[in-house]
């Protein structure tokens, strides 16, 4: 519409409508929007994602440290009842042999040992064989090195809580002149009085008088006392079932059962239940002739004071000794020896792990007991 003088009508913006330049922005602007939106979207997947690899990340590796901690905690029994000195890889090998040879095919003395000492890994650790053939090579060879580990690592802790305890009882035992003193190796060994053998050489091929009961052998029964002596019972203790069970070594074991009682125990006022000992750990509840040749060589090491049990020290053949010490349980000359030897042997399962009288109950004594004459009693 125009108005007189052909001035135009000025034009009006609706007030609700944008201009061009306003779309435009507006465009712009729900495009950063939806692009920062998207953003944050794929910034949350992939945080999601990062999360999803780190849990399966972390629960790879607490799974892999599980599994090497359960592989060197098995590996500790090692040493201490299946053998001292031989690998993990010779008792493997002798016993693959044996499957690949005729069964009529003769067998070394050092290859029967092998076997044996397999047998003793098998009872230590029944999953072992199974477990192996269930791996590749090099989740085996792992295995085997965490095991070393474990054995090593015992065998180490065993000296090392054993040398205090042993200068300890000696000195309360014999009084020696000088004293024997921990850290002063030149104090240790046998010129000293409490380990002196009469001016004689001791060498793997004698029986040290440690190992005898009241630390005396008598000449014309040599096996009379043998393996019987307190200190040995005491350090066999302090390893297997706690160093404070060590104190008392003077009963005879009757009616007590170790393990059980501490089973048993009752939890402390703090809820904490009373700390497993070795045996418990490793399922042992009888004394074998293994474990038996494994304390007598660490008693042995302090007494020579060797900072590490090697084979050979000086005219000391350790491997030899703890040889001699199983062979004379495990190679008994007749029926006799052999009753002797099992006679031995229950001397020192109940000494160390005590013995439930419920097992040598007979039936008639048990008829007796008042809970099965009470059911008698109910029944008439």
């Amino acid at each position: 519409m125009s108005y007189a003088g052909g001035i135009s009508e000025p034009h009006i913006q609706d007030p609700g409508r944008a201009t061009p330049v306003e779309d435009q922005g507006n465009d712009h602007s729900q495009q950063s929007q939806a692009a920062a939106a998207s953003l944050q979207v794929r910034q949350k997947r992939r945080i999601a994602q990062l999360e999803e690899k780190l849990v399966a990340l972390e629960s790879g590796r607490t799974g892999k440290e599980k599994q090497t901690n359960y592989f060197v905690a098995q590996g500790r029994a090692i040493r201490r009842i299946v053998t001292l000195f031989e690998t993990i890889e010779d008792l493997i090998t002798e016993n693959d042999r044996r499957h690949e040879v005729e069964d009529d095919t003769e067998s070394t003395l050092d290859e029967d040992r092998l076997q044996v000492g397999y047998i003793a890994l098998t009872n230590a650790l029944p999953w072992l064989p199974t477990r192996a053939t269930e791996m590749d090579y090099d989740e085996y060879s792992h295995m085997l090195k965490l095991l070393r580990q474990g054995a090593n690592s015992a065998q180490g802790d065993d000296t090392s809580k054993l040398k205090s305890l042993v200068t300890e009882w000696i000195n309360c035992e014999f009084k020696p002149n000088p004293l024997v003193d921990t850290d002063d190796k030149h104090t240790h060994g046998f010129t000293n009085d409490a380990y002196r053998s009469d001016g004689h050489i001791v060498t793997d091929l004698s029986f040290p008088a440690f190992l005898y009961n009241k630390y005396t052998a008598n000449p014309n029964d040599l096996e009379d006392g043998l393996f019987k002596s307190k200190l040995l019972l005491q350090a066999y203790k302090a390893i297997f079932t706690s160093p404070s069970s060590a104190k008392d070594v003077e009963w005879d074991g009757d009616g007590i059962d170790v393990i059980q009682n501490n089973k048993c125990a009752k939890k402390s006022a703090f809820e904490m239940r009373v700390k497993k000992h070795v045996a418990q750990i490793i399922k042992m509840r009888k004394v074998t002739p293994h474990s038996i040749a494994y304390i007598a060589c660490q008693v042995s090491l302090i007494v020579c004071a060797s900072l590490m049990m090697e084979s050979i020290d000086g005219d000391f053949d350790y491997e030899q000794f703890w040889r001699i010490i199983v062979d004379f349980f495990e190679k008994a000359p007749g029926r006799i020896a052999q009753r002797r030897v099992d006679a031995l042997l229950e001397w020192w399962t109940r000494k160390v792990f005590g013995r439930n009288n419920c097992d040598d109950l007979t039936s008639t004594a048990k008829a007796s007991m008042s809970v099965n004459a009470l059911a008698r009693q109910r029944e008439q």
